[in-house]
């Protein structure tokens, strides 16, 4: 009799017992895997979220820095060597730095600082200076009419920002190299008025053409361009000297003049409605420093202080003592000098111009790129030339 090939019952069960452990064996396989892709996944995720973060944390950085430029709390003054450096600390708390640097606490609001600076000196403060040679001896600026545009000439000086931002472990370093963008105005000399301009004393006004980085206070004799010179007094009725008081430029002096300015609107070539939204609503009082675009509507006395940018006030405008300004000043009124006064840029007047000096001096240098420089800084239009990340 013929034995059957088939399997006894306790057989085919331990057949499926294999299957069934390899088939548990793969699903184990297939779960660990899953696992530890999900796993990575979520790590890849989170580091990548924080890569993001940090980038936007130093970008941040970039945005508080330019600001701080266009309000006029960082000023460079021209010096190569100058460095800004802002950190991540209140008020009172900002280290103490060498010569040629300046330490600021950060502007942004107690309890909600973003990471793009540090509350300690090191490589990752908030740091903002001029692009320069490698001697850091000249700085570089940007001059669109010029080829190539970036050199050490005219133009707007190149600002170079380095910000990094931090999210945990994650650190994304940046650098921005921007300018201030140029406003064009129009202007006739150092000193423009509508009416009379009678000087005495030791005063001079000069036309020539100067360079932005005339120290304040210096007769600028050392500083002329070569380019670009007006008149040192331009005015639509009589000029008349007395004493020690001069004026030079190409020519000293333009008077009986006609094509004064209808409004101040008419120096940057804006409408009237473009000009007051462009300075803003009046404000209350005098500012000092005036760095910025301000609008007085009312009479204005300075005894000291500085500023930098456009002073345009409708009232008059008595200076006694100690007054620096770079950019244009607009007067609607009349203008007195008594004590010493030093404005590198233009003191545009509709009404009468009355400098007597008994003791000091009052000097008004007119300077194209200063008045530029002051006025893209505070119209706080900069432009980016470079962005890059860097290690």
């Amino acid at each position: 009799m013929a034995r059957s090939s088939r399997l006894r019952p306790g057989g085919e069960r331990g057949v499926a017992l294999v299957i069934a452990l390899l088939a548990l064996l793969v699903i184990s396989l297939l779960a660990t895997v899953l696992m530890v892709s999900v796993n990575v996944d979520t790590k890849l995720t989170s580091h990548g979220l924080l890569q993001s973060e940090a980038l936007n944390n130093a970008e941040a950085g970039i945005g508080e820095a330019q600001g701080r430029l266009a309000s006029g709390e960082i000023a460079l003054g021209m010096n190569p060597l100058a460095v800004a450096q802002i950190f991540n600390t209140a008020i009172g708390s900002v280290p103490v730095l060498g010569a040629d640097s300046t330490g600021f606490a950060t502007a942004q609001p107690a309890g909600a600082w973003l990471a793009y600076s540090t509350a300690a000196r090191g490589p990752n403060v908030l740091t903002v200076e001029y692009k320069t040679d490698p001697a850091r001896t000249v700085i570089y600026k940007y001059d669109a009419g010029e080829n190539p545009a970036v050199q050490t000439t005219s133009g707007s000086p190149i600002y170079v920002i380095t910000s990094t931002g931090t999210a945990a472990r994650d650190v994304r370093r940046v650098r921005a190299e921007i300018y201030a963008k140029p406003v064009i105005v129009n202007v006739f000399g150092a000193v423009q008025a509508n009416v009379g301009v009678h000087t005495k004393g030791t005063f001079d006004a000069c036309g020539l053409n100067h360079r932005a980085d005339t120290p304040v206070g210096d007769d600028g004799s050392g500083y002329h361009t070569g380019t670009g010179d007006l008149a040192g007094i331009w005015s639509t009725d009589s000029i008349t000297h007395q004493g020690a008081s001069s004026s030079h430029g190409d020519p000293a002096d333009l008077a009986g003049q006609t094509g004064f300015y209808s409004g101040p609107w008419d120096v940057f070539g804006l409408t009237q409605a473009q000009f007051f939204s462009w300075v803003g609503p009046p404000v209350s009082a005098p500012p000092d420093p005036a760095n910025g675009l301000y609008y007085v509507n009312q009479d204005v006395s300075y005894n000291g202080g500085s500023g930098s940018g456009l002073l345009y006030i409708e009232g008059d405008l008595t200076i006694n003592a100690g007054f620096n300004y770079t950019g244009v000043i607009y007067v609607k009124g009349d203008v007195k000098v008594n004590g010493h006064a030093w404005v590198l840029g233009a003191l545009i007047v509709e009404g009468t111009v009355d400098i007597e000096l008994a003791n000091g001096t009052a000097i008004i240098l007119y300077s194209s790129d200063a008045i530029s420089q002051a006025l893209s800084t505070a119209d706080g239009a900069f432009q980016r030339l470079s962005w890059r990340e860097i290690p």
